[in-house]
């Protein structure tokens, strides 16, 4: 931290003051800002971009997707058959409509890797039609999100109990950034141990 200037009032000294005050508060607000918290933020509501009726659904035509590129993994990296029962459910192809919530209309590239041992792979992914893909797909477009530090005016109350000060917090939000939304259709069943 930088030296603190010399003044020659005290009026200037005060505002110094409560200017340090200030910044060690948001300073140890985010500190205090851990995964664990900005998980638990709040998501933002949005509408699916994609509106499509049962009817439109049925007609439309099954897209299975295969990745574009596969890496195999190293021979010593071996699969943890503990995992294997987990694994044949992720592998399971189920129906989903995939959003670029940040550029519409975007394809999503994405890389995945669901257990080592197993090679990595890179799809390409069509937005706002049915598709059909691995489970672990839906899973890894569905957890793509990021956190929005918003700074807001804040009374915040002394922690000497003297009085209170008047600063900025940050407040987080949770932007949702790609999608994938189940299809419901007779063809597609999206029970399991959870939702992805």
């Amino acid at each position: 931290m930088t030296q603190r200037p010399k003044t020659s009032s005290s009026v200037a000294e005060q505002e110094l003051d409560k200017a340090e005050a200030q910044f060690e508060a948001f300073d140890q607000n985010v500190k205090d800002m851990t995964l664990d918290r900005m998980n638990a933020a709040p998501k933002k509501e949005e509408e699916p971009q994609t509106k499509l009726s049962q009817s439109e659904i049925a007609k439309s035509k099954d897209i299975y997707l295969k990745p574009e590129k596969v890496i195999s993994c190293s021979p010593k990296d071996k699969f943890n058959e503990d995992y294997r029962k987990q694994y044949e459910f992720d592998k399971e192809y189920v129906n989903f409509i995939a959003e670029h919530k940040e550029i519409i209309g975007e394809t999503i590239d994405i890389w995945t890797r669901p257990y080592g041992g197993m090679p990595a792979e890179y799809w390409k992914v069509p937005t706002n039609k049915p598709i059909w893909g691995p489970r672990y797909l839906a899973e890894q477009i569905k957890s793509k999100c990021y956190h929005r530090l918003v700074m807001q005016q804040n009374n915040i109350s002394g922690a000497d109990s003297m009085g209170q000060y008047y600063g900025t917090m940050a407040v987080d939000t949770t932007i949702q950034r790609l999608d994938a939304i189940p299809v419901l259709s007779r063809k597609s069943v999206f029970m399991g141990a959870r939702s992805f």
